[in-house]
């Protein structure tokens, strides 16, 4: 359970704009108050004889910090409203699920955190420098370092100006998106997991008690919100020390309702409150969807950004091909791996757990349905998606994947028939749909 919670708080923080600038300025002072020690020390040595080392007076060490600290606001201030209307344009045009990408961005915080710590660097320096005739000291170390950091500043305004415009294309975007699934493929579907397709699946059915529905008590839900992950570990330990069988009702990305049955456990007559309480916090609630155990998260970020490509208000057909081949990329690489099975042993070979597993053919529905719902006058993204099952054919290792793509396939092709109206547009579609086709067989 901690590995889990720590997962979410390093999520929590990475997606958030004060962490790394909070812990930059941190820095900042630490970094102020030791070249403010070497001043004082006088331990500067040869230091003082390198030709770019401050020498000048405390009028102009004034002056100097003074305007690098104005500096340095004013461009964190422009920094952090351009961050906005970057974030403003990435929900109106890409949806604002994709909002968690800009704010996960570390470059945009590590700007931010350059502009800030240079600020308060340059502030705390300022402060020390004395320019009455009894008692003069100008600290030479530290406004060379507060030179430094200004000219740091500069090089990572010309990043950020870079950064910026590059950060809201859509081929950056959607590229982005599609290494993130990359990620959480290898992550929760890696080569080598559960059991595989020789297990005699009858073992898995005959291990259920005949009345585990009837018999079965559910634990309710304590609170409402998406699934963002759960404690696989803590559900294994728990079912193992209180000799139960569990099923889960839900998997990571549903939205679990307070009072809803979160599992249902067997023998039911073991269900107490403190067991409730033990099962309701393996499960990991929040206010929305996240990569971390949901792969179905990522797939519909593409699909979004699909989506309103080719809605009558953008018509951008061309960025909607370019989700579907990030769909077909990644659904290539789920059709060769294990996917887990539903059922988890403990280390006694015994069945605790049965769980809400994801199939090919459900990511398939997510990665499809809706592009091809709302791709009615856009013939090309039509053909793109048949050339997208045809590809993925060729990476498919069992039957049941090639039905689900063969499904989506003879969809396409009839619903075609009805809504293109160009006799060369359908023949274009059916070409394509005889190649997927195919593709499918011949695998």
């Amino acid at each position: 359970m901690k590995n889990i919670k720590l997962g979410k708080l390093w999520d929590s923080l990475h997606s958030s704009y004060w962490f790394v600038p909070t812990l930059m300025a941190g820095m900042a002072i630490a970094l102020a108050f030791t070249m403010l020690s070497l001043d004082r020390a006088g331990k500067s040595g040869p230091i003082e004889k390198l030709a770019w080392i401050y020498t000048g007076g405390p009028d102009g060490a004034r002056t100097m910090l003074s305007t690098i600290a104005g500096s340095m606001i004013t461009v964190a201030g422009t920094a952090f409203s351009i961050t906005i209307v970057a974030l403003t344009l990435a929900s109106s045009q890409f949806g604002p699920r994709l909002m968690r990408n800009f704010m996960q961005d570390t470059g945009n915080q590590v700007v931010l955190g350059t502009f800030i710590a240079t600020f308060i660097y340059c502030l705390l320096v300022l402060r020390t420098v004395r320019g009455d005739n009894y008692n003069v000291f100008v600290p030479q170390i530290s406004v060379t370092v507060g030179l430094l950091l200004a000219i740091t500043s500069i090089g990572v305004l010309i990043y950020f100006i870079h950064h910026a415009s590059t950060s809201i294309q859509a081929a950056q975007i959607i590229g982005e998106v599609g290494s993130d699934l990359d990620k959480a493929i290898d992550r929760l579907f890696p080569q080598k997991i559960g059991y595989s397709g020789s297990q005699n699946k009858r073992r898995w059915v005959e291990e259920i008690p005949m009345g585990f529905d009837q018999e079965a008590s559910p634990i309710l839900a304590t609170s409402s919100g998406y699934l963002q992950a759960i404690d696989d570990e803590t559900l294994m330990k728990i079912a193992k020390s209180k000799d139960l069988l569990v099923r889960l009702k839900h998997r990571p990305g549903k939205f679990v309702v307070q009072g809803s049955e979160l599992v249902r456990v067997w023998p039911g007559e073991r269900v107490n409150e403190k067991l409730t309480q033990q099962f309701n916090d393996a499960f990991i609630l929040g206010k929305e969807r996240t990569e971390q155990q949901d792969i179905e998260f990522c797939i519909n970020e593409l699909v979004e950004v699909a989506l309103r490509a080719i809605s009558p208000g953008i018509n951008d057909p061309f960025t909607a091909i370019r989700c579907i081949d990030q769909l077909s990329a990644a659904l290539c690489r789920l059709a060769e791996r294990d996917f887990p099975s539903p059922y988890r042993y403990d280390d006694d070979n015994k069945l605790r757990v049965i769980a809400d597993p994801v199939t090919f053919a459900k990511l398939t529905d997510d990665a499809f349905n809706q592009i091809r719902q709302y791709s009615k006058p856009d013939v090309a993204v039509r053909i793109r998606m048949l050339e997208a099952i045809t590809v993925i054919a060729t990476h498919t290792r069992n039957k049941k994947d090639r039905v689900a793509l063969l499904h989506h396939a003879n969809v396409i092709e009839s619903s075609s028939r009805e809504e293109v109206a160009q006799e060369c547009d359908r023949a274009c579609i059916e070409e394509q749909y005889l190649a997927a086709v195919k593709a499918l067989e011949q695998r």
